[in-house]
């Protein structure tokens, strides 16, 4: 007999208990990633945060970093722009320094221009003065010196302290002083003044400096850094010398130091101190008044004129007032 087969059905019960147990993981799987997805974007956007934190940071960094490179880039402009105005100054002071030194060596090289022209206005010394000179220590007190009379009791010098004077004589103005001093060995009192009348020591303003040597001394080291205001004319310093320090019975010498006078007319000057320097009846005048001409401004354009009136009005006061005028040939 005949088995009859079985028929065999596709959808039956364990095909679809399969298919469900299928359908079931992938949605167990679904289910699994989307409760994982939120962390993972969390922890992405704390990297993110922290990214721009850092940034940030660096952008505040570079920030005060380009501020202190620009007030860096400022202080070198402003130092940059002092030694610009410190190279100007120095070039502008090697110019001066440059000038000058054309103009020392056009004045030397004019030296016997310089002579000629000083020969006329010095006074020249015989070869007996010369002998007296060499004979210094057996002369007579009151006997002249190189023409110049040293029998005065009391002695005032009125100094020129301009800055010709003070750039170009100073050494020979020192020198001079020392020497007219050493002629002189004792006197009653002795003043500095300059050409304006001021006081070398205001101390002793308007009255003798008592002749010590240590006071001597103290005269020739204040006049190595003495140097008031001066307007180079001797007219306002000779005054008032002679204003505050006449005396009948004293006899005062003035010796004028100085280099130009160029204002002021020579004739009113002489007449004022004929008004003051009186004389005791026929006598000599109770103050001479001595000059010496230093060549400073000699061959300078424009100065020569102003040096002659200089060495014309010295010569008239020195002859009116029984001094002497003596013109150095050089300094």
């Amino acid at each position: 007999m005949k088995r009859r087969r079985r028929s065999i059905e596709v959808f039956n019960l364990s095909f679809l208990d399969v298919i469900s147990c299928g359908f079931g993981a992938i949605v167990l799987l679904l289910v699994i990633m989307k409760i994982s997805e939120p962390a993972l974007i969390e922890e992405s956007t704390k990297d993110i945060s922290l990214s721009i934190n850092r940034i940030r940071s660096e952008v505040v960094s570079l920030r005060d970093h380009s501020a202190r490179l620009y007030q860096t880039s400022e202080e070198l402009r402003t130092t940059e722009h002092t030694l610009l105005e410190q190279i100007g100054e120095l070039n502008l002071q090697l110019a001066g320094a440059r000038e000058q030194q054309k103009n020392l060596l056009v004045r030397y090289s004019s030296q016997e221009a310089i002579i000629e022209q000083l020969y006329r206005a010095q006074q020249e010394l015989t070869e007996e003065m010369l002998r007296l000179q060499r004979q210094k220590s057996a002369t007579p007190i009151n006997a002249p010196i190189g023409g110049i009379p040293v029998d005065s009791e009391f002695i005032i010098f009125v100094i020129d302290t301009s800055g010709s004077m003070q750039q170009f004589a100073w050494p020979a103005v020192r020198k001079k002083m020392q020497e007219i001093l050493s002629i002189y060995p004792r006197v009653q009192g002795i003043q500095v003044m300059n050409d304006m009348g001021d006081y070398m020591f205001s101390q002793y303003a308007g009255r003798w400096i008592q002749d010590t040597p240590a006071r001597r001394k103290a005269i020739l080291e204040r006049l190595r850094s003495w140097t008031p205001f001066s307007n180079s004319s001797p007219v306002e310093g000779i005054t008032a010398a002679i204003r505050r320090f006449y005396a009948a019975d004293k006899k005062i010498s003035i010796y004028v130091f100085g280099d130009d006078f160029s204002r002021g007319s020579i004739q009113e000057v002489v007449d004022t101190v004929d008004s003051i320097n009186r004389s005791l009846g026929d006598g000599p005048r109770r103050v001479r008044i001595h000059a010496v001409g230093f060549p400073v401004l000699f061959g300078h354009a424009g100065a020569d004129m102003n040096v002659a009136r200089f060495a014309a009005l010295m010569r008239r006061l020195a002859e009116d007032n029984d001094g002497s005028f003596v013109g150095l040939p050089e300094l």
